[in-house]
């Protein structure tokens, strides 16, 4: 290995690299004095002023700018704080060659400041809709498999879980009822009651909270005696133009109430079209439809079905949910939702399935909503409460990842608790 001009000297270095180690770091030299490669030594004389940040704000010496400057021009330049030394590598580091790089991707890595200034990728509260449960009680039932989830009362504990999410910037919910069992038939009846659960929520609501954005379910399941999204023939077929008659009426019940988005999660064909001339046959033009365009018939939804008491009696929804192991399906559910007039595109469950939101991302230039389902969240909050998992920041990192992949807006039971981590984190 070559060396350059070199000169002897007593000094202790941090880290000092020389032939006479073996090329480590840190191992011992057979000289007693270091040999270091020659350096441009300043010998220009000390100047009067230094200034250090350590030792706060430099003296004044009251001259003007012009002053100033002919110092400096002169010869008479204040120091600056020198360069700080190189860090040193642990012993035994192998001295090499420097890698003939171009491009070197880590250097926009390299500080929190650098990374926040290249974040692709950015969350606020505003992207987080609140799913909410909501049951006829008084009081607030706690839901086992959810932990930190109730079905809260429509007139007390509902609206003081709003007021929570709306100081910490979430202004969007979603209102999912657990109906009495003696209210559910066969057609699903009382999902038009104007007077039902969910419209005098919505009306509660508006009352108190005029600019509250609240978007609804329109589905069968929760009213239905048989736990099924649309209406059962009596050999087990769910019959598809029948549920969307009943859907339309409980669309429009919910916007005759206030609701501002309605979102038909049942996954029956055409019921998008018939919902949004449903709608404007009533004048409801500025009512929006959040289609569930790719909802799948997943193994995630357990908790979800616990909270709501809202089961299948019998069989599965596999004749109207999507297959979980197609691809190419959900742009066709896509196009036909969006030539039907939906206003927004949903995928269900969430973070299984990045692929197909970022498949509708590309291929639809509708606003896409990603839905961050009760199986996720038990998942991550069980993991948390075992401590294999740091919960608070999984829960960040996943919520990222769905606006990563292409989510505008994200329905996830951690709204109010993500809200309130980035709140604090601006702080």
């Amino acid at each position: 290995m070559a060396t350059t001009s070199l000169f002897n000297a007593s000094c202790s270095f941090p880290s000092i690299k020389v032939i006479d180690c073996k090329s480590y770091v840190g191992l011992r030299s057979n000289v007693n004095q270091v040999r270091i490669a020659s350096l441009p030594v300043a010998t220009s004389q000390r100047r009067s002023l230094v200034v250090r940040a350590s030792n706060g704000h430099a003296k004044k010496l009251g001259r003007s700018d012009a002053e100033c400057e002919a110092a400096v021009a002169a010869g008479d330049v204040p120091e600056a704080p020198p360069v700080p030394p190189k860090p040193a590598a642990p012993a035994g580091t192998p001295i090499i060659q420097p890698l003939n790089l171009n491009r070197r991707p880590r250097r926009n890595r390299a500080s929190p400041t650098v990374r926040a200034a290249f974040q692709e990728t950015d969350i606020s509260p505003a992207n987080f809709v609140y799913p909410l449960f909501i049951h006829e009680g008084e009081e607030d039932t706690p839901i086992g498999a959810m932990p930190g989830c109730y079905r809260l009362g429509w007139r007390h504990g509902l609206v003081e879980e709003v007021a929570k999410a709306r100081a910490v910037g979430v202004n969007s919910i979603v209102l999912f009822p657990k109906v009495p069992e003696a209210l559910k038939n066969p057609t699903g009846d009382e999902a038009y009651n104007d007077n039902g659960l969910v419209p005098r929520t919505i009306r509660l609501l508006k009352d108190k909270y005029p600019d509250l954005i609240i978007y609804t379910d329109v589905a069968l399941d929760p009213y239905s005696s048989d736990g099924h999204d649309g209406i059962v023939r009596e050999d087990g077929v769910i019959m598809n133009d029948e549920t969307v008659h009943q859907l339309c009426k409980q669309a429009v019940s919910q916007a005759r109430a206030g609701a501002d988005v309605v979102s038909p999660s049942d996954m029956m064909d055409g019921r998008v079209g018939a919902i949004r001339a449903a709608l404007d046959a009533e004048g409801f033009q500025n009512v929006s439809i959040m289609s569930y365009t790719a909802k799948y018939a997943s193994s995630f939804y357990g908790p979800f079905r616990e909270a709501l008491d809202s089961n299948p009696r019998f069989g599965d929804k596999k004749t109207y949910q999507m297959n979980p192991a197609n691809y190419r399906e959900a742009l066709i559910e896509a196009r036909e939702d969006e030539a039907e007039g939906a206003d927004i595109l949903l995928v269900k469950p969430g973070l299984p399935y990045l692929d197909i939101i970022r498949l509708l991302r590309d291929k639809s230039p509708l606003p896409i909503a990603a839905y961050q389902v009760s199986g996720e969240y038990s998942m991550i909050k069980a993991g948390g409460v075992l401590k294999m998992i740091d919960e608070e920041k999984v829960m960040m990192e996943s919520l990222m990842c769905l606006r990563r992949a292409g989510a505008d807006i994200i329905l996830t039971y951690f709204a109010l608790q993500a809200a309130t981590y980035l709140c604090n984190q601006k702080r």
